[in-house]
């Protein structure tokens, strides 16, 4: 079951991915970046589960932490340039 779940993950990373790199706008490869750090996380989560592990609970706390910091900054870097 986790093996399905990380084949999806990896295609959705791949979709993030592909938005990030040939996003039109700045704000497009700003939600871009953020869904590609959700796919880390929950890919960090989803092996933690399939390795039996509860080692990787604060590895996924911090990634989590610094994904919203570094997209809440970008949001406002965007907003106050303009788009």
């Amino acid at each position: 079951m986790t093996a399905a779940a990380l084949t999806l993950l990896v295609v959705a990373g791949g979709f993030f991915l592909y938005r990030l790199v040939s996003g039109p706008s700045v704000p497009d490869r700003v939600v871009a970046l953020d869904g590609l750090l959700s796919v880390v996380v929950i890919g960090i989560i989803v092996a933690a589960a399939r390795a039996d592990s509860g080692i990787s609970l604060s590895t996924v706390l911090v990634v989590a932490l610094v994904g919203f910091v570094g997209t809440t900054a970008l949001g406002r870097f965007v907003e106050r340039r303009g788009g």
